[in-house]
């Protein structure tokens, strides 16, 4: 065993590596700092090192004899460059531009910096072993005493003479997975137990040949030649790395001798070529000792062939041997995953991550040194198995413990190696999709600003990223169906969440089921696509999938067929241009695909399908033929109501949840009616929110007889939406300051919901006034001190002259919520009642039996 290795150990009892001591580097005169050690170097601090490096010098197996560890120049930083590092660059240019990995980054320098160990016979106890001593007789012509990593990364990165040559190694390390995947002892076990074919996987391959789809076959064929042309071009250089290991290791070279040899061999290579090859001569000569393992008892010339290699006295010991084939297989394991790993960095796009990104950097940084100790990890195992061969089981059993330990130390470092890149590599992903994201996002808006042929491209973008053949859910007829069902059609994406109400969806139900009853009409002119936004940083449970297969199957429209079909980038760009949070929206695209309204939801709930095509200046129009009546305010939702403004009766309209101002206000009008002789009706409307207090509220009503309400809480849920959604209309519109009578009321009576009970007074379908609760039942009240002016001005304009005389002197604040969920929030609003600007707050309001504004009942 080498002592570059050995001092990876760690000793507490023992200095390690003091990080103020200084080294000189042959290509920088100036003072630097070693990229993978975080060690700066000068020439002073290493004079100031040779006492204590000549004491940690003696050898594990004798005296050091060569100085050339003493003579080799130390190395400098190294680049951190894509093309400099993975896809090659010269040495001194890597000392020059590498930037440094920051001291504080203890993780890499654990693993690349060893620290001091004691000597051997400290750590380990006398040799007795004399074949294990003639094994090492090489360890004393090691060029290294001292394990310094400098020294180590200088030699292996001045054997880097890379000239371009770019090899696709992918098919090969597969074809070494796949060897080393089957050459362990377990796979021996097996073998025995099977049939003699079952020895080369033969049966097995071809029965998974014949399951293989006709496209598959395909693939498995321009693989394979691949393959053979990846072969062709390296099975001269596998071959000689594999001559060239067998050699070091039976002539007893130590690891980083080996190493060096093995490098120089592919020195115009990548580095992820370079481990790719010398991984591939490793697998070469490990296969055939397991090959002939798993066979020999059934083959004769695979017989002969074991005898020569002792195989079978080894299969025939294989217990006591046990740990040392498990080590093995353990550092085999750290070796692949570590290779995938720096595979994988060749393959990052660079145009979303360069070295200028910080884990790129630091990745880059480390790679050069985690090929290096992988290579060592590969001449480990390869010396074992040598060893075997050469100087049979009994060597094995007798060397088990010590090289087990340099196994270990091996698997310990390697593990340190690919858990530092594993993380940049993750790094590097997370950097990659959030910048295609972002440039997603940028370029969504340019998807509706440009002209298509038909609506295929922007549908496929939005519903279908994942490219299913069958993306759709059709609700009516309960299958899947294609996009193409949609080509060249008005659509309308219902996009929200999980969470939907039932009353916004049986509203929604009834709207589009009156469309369609018109027939031709209206039924060619708009579907309707349900597009599920689950929230991409939440996991997708179960219970989520139960819940949103419920609400698709109950959707008499189409449906995206699973939430994964919407991408993340495209669920962000769905908020960024259409401000969507949680709150459903309804965005309206035309035939080509053109956005016609971000949100015609508020025009469905106000309009129904009268609101058809959807488009802005249909919005507009819709509000030119509006009047502040009480139609506008009820639509079709009660036909009793509609009776009622026929008959051009007195009507009041109230809500809150006080049941104590209920009595009074119900009685009190009631009795000034009775006095003043005219028809009166009232309807309770109840609230925007706390549901549990309105159902308490109209079971109060119904027993007492107190007035008419409505039974259904899904009408309660409406009258609020739609008053919502005339605000949010005229947001949208940019037209919520506009000074108009409909605006003003409107505002007016959200504000009176949000400060608890309020009424309003029309006759017939005419609203004469509307107030806070406190002024609203005053008058009514104080009927005697107004009633002398009905005979000359009459009954509504005595009413509303007096009512407005005490809400003047109430001087009642008016303020409207905006939940985060509504996506479009104002930057200011004026007040209905003075027309000044309102303060701008912020709060945080839990009424205990609801979630947000307008909650559904």
């Amino acid at each position: 065993m080498d002592q570059s290795l050995s001092n990876y150990n760690t000793n507490k009892n023992l200095p390690s590596s003091n990080p103020d001591k200084r080294l000189l580097t042959a290509t920088n005169p100036l003072t630097t700092t070693n990229p993978f050690t975080g060690v700066s170097n000068s020439p002073m601090n290493q004079l100031q090192q040779q006492p204590h490096q000549q004491q940690q010098q003696q050898p594990l197996m004798g005296p050091m004899t060569n100085s050339m560890a003493q003579q080799q120049p130390l190395m400098g930083p190294m680049t951190n460059s894509v093309a400099q590092q993975l896809l090659g660059m010269s040495p001194n240019s890597m000392y020059q531009q590498q930037p440094m990995v920051p001291r504080s980054n203890s993780l890499l320098n654990s693993m690349i910096n060893p620290m001091h160990t004691p000597r051997q016979h400290e750590m380990m106890g006398p040799m007795h072993n004399p074949m294990m001593q003639q094994l090492n007789k090489g360890e004393r012509n090691s060029i290294f005493s001292a394990s310094d990593d400098n020294v180590i990364m200088k030699q292996v990165l001045d054997t880097h003479l890379p000239d371009g040559t770019d090899v696709d190694v992918k098919p090969l390390v597969h074809i070494v997975e796949q060897i080393l995947k089957h050459a362990t002892i377990h796979a021996t076990v097996d073998v025995d137990s099977t049939s003699s074919v079952a020895h080369t996987d033969v049966g097995k391959l071809e029965g998974k040949s014949h399951q293989l789809s006709a496209h598959q076959t395909n693939a498995h064929q321009i693989n394979a030649q691949q393959t053979s042309i990846v072969l062709i071009q390296l099975s001269h250089i596998i071959d000689k790395l594999a001559c060239e290991m067998s050699f070091k290791c039976l002539s007893g070279a130590d690891g980083h001798t080996t190493a060096l040899a093995l490098f120089h061999e592919v020195g115009n290579y990548h580095w992820d070529a370079k481990l790719a090859l010398i991984l591939a001569a490793f697998a070469l000569n490990y296969g055939e000792f397991w090959l002939l393992a798993q066979i020999y008892s059934s083959n004769q010339l695979a017989k002969s062939m074991a005898i020569l290699r002792q195989v079978p006295m080894i299969m025939e010991h294989s217990g006591p041997l046990k740990p040392k084939f498990d080590a093995l297989n353990k550092l085999i394991h750290s070796v692949l995953e570590l290779t995938r790993c720096i595979m994988q960095f060749k393959e990052l796009p660079p145009m979303y991550v360069s070295t200028e990104v910080p884990a790129m950097a630091r990745a880059l940084q480390a790679v050069p040194a985690a090929v290096y100790w992988n290579v060592r990890g590969i001449i480990a195992c390869a010396a074992q198995i040598t060893s075997l061969s050469s100087m049979g089981h009994e060597y094995g059993i007798s060397a088990s413990e010590m090289q087990s330990w340099e196994l270990s130390t091996l698997i310990l470092k390697i593990n340190h190696l690919h858990d530092f890149l594993k993380k940049q590599l993750e790094e590097c992903h997370r950097v990659i999709g959030d910048r295609k994201e972002l440039e997603f996002r940028n370029s969504f808006n340019q998807l509706f600003e440009t002209i298509h042929i038909d609506n295929m491209k922007i549908l496929k973008i939005l519903l279908n990223s994942r490219d299913d053949p069958l993306p759709l859910f059709d609700g009516a007829t309960k299958k899947r169906v294609g996009l193409e069902v949609l080509r060249k059609r008005n659509v309308l994406l219902l996009i929200s969440g999980l969470d939907m109400s039932r009353d916004e969806l049986s509203i929604l139900e009834q709207i589009y089921s009156e469309s369609r009853v018109q027939g031709s009409r209206i039924d060619s002119l708009y579907d309707v696509v349900w597009v599920p936004i689950v929230d991409p940083y939440v996991e997708y449970t179960e219970a989520m999938h139960m819940q949103f297969e419920e609400m698709r199957n109950n959707m008499p429209w189409y449906s995206v067929y699973h939430p994964s079909n919407i991408d993340r980038a495209v669920k962000k760009s769905i908020g960024d241009r259409w401000h969507f949070r949680s709150r459903p929206i309804l965005v309206v695209l035309d035939p080509q695909g053109r956005e016609l309204s971000p949100n015609a939801l508020h025009m469905m709930w106000i309009w129904g399908s009268t609101a058809f095509p959807f488009t802005t200046a249909r919005e507009e129009a819709l509000w030119r033929e509006e009047t502040w009546r009480l139609e506008l305010l009820v639509s079709g939702m009660d036909p009793t109501i509609l009776d009622w403004v026929r008959d051009n009766k007195y009507i009041f309209l109230y809500g809150g949840d006080d049941l104590e101002w209920i009595r009074k206000f119900t009685r009190t009008a009631r009795a000034m009616a009775s006095a003043a002789g005219i028809p009166l009706e009232m309807a309770y409307v109840g609230k925007s929110k706390k549901r549990e207090n309105v159902r308490k509220a109209i079971a109060t009503i119904n027993v007492e007889k107190l007035s008419y309400c409505w039974q259904d809480t899904t009408l309660i849920w409406f009258f609020w939406t739609r008053l919502e959604s005339m605000l949010y209309s005229k947001i949208q519109l940019k037209r919520a300051d506009d000074q108009d009578p409909i605006m003003l009321q409107i505002k007016k009576l959200l504000s009176y919901d949000k400060d608890g009970s309020w009424a309003l007074l029309c006759k017939g379908s005419t609203i004469l006034t509307n107030g806070h609760g406190t002024t609203m039942l005053q008058t009514p009240i104080d009927y005697d001190l107004w009633k002398e002016h009905i005979p000359n001005r009459g009954f509504d304009l005595s009413f509303k002259e007096y009512h407005d005389k005490l809400h003047v002197a109430a001087n009642n604040c008016c303020r409207f919520e905006f939940p985060h969920a509504a996506g479009r929030i104002p930057e200011g609003m004026r007040c209905p009642e003075c027309h000044r600007m309102m303060e701008k707050h912020i709060a945080f309001i839990c009424c205990h039996d609801q979630t947000g504004l307008l909650e559904p009942y």
